[in-house]
């Protein structure tokens, strides 16, 4: 398996860097999307990596739940960005 996992909201939002860190420090909501977006991208790449065996169904439902925390996360970083 590979050291690195893609997709962490740090490689996906590089120019947010401070943003996702004052917001995870700040805003428990964000918190725990941030969080849990970890554990779903997390599960993953050790199914897309054969570290864990999962229906396709299963995988599917994961990535669907990425991209809606993606979304959440985006949008709640787009209001702190906004003056």
């Amino acid at each position: 398996m590979s050291a690195h996992t893609p997709h962490e909201l740090a490689d996906t939002f590089p120019e947010d860097a401070a943003a996702l860190h004052r917001l995870k420090l700040t805003n428990a909501h964000f918190g725990r999307l941030a969080e849990r977006h970890h554990i779903v991208n997390r599960a993953i790449h050790r199914i897309e990596t054969e570290g864990e065996a999962a229906s396709e169904e299963r995988l599917e439902a994961l990535k669907r739940e990425r991209l809606h925390l993606l979304d959440e996360i985006a949008a709640m970083l787009e209001e702190t960005a906004t003056p």
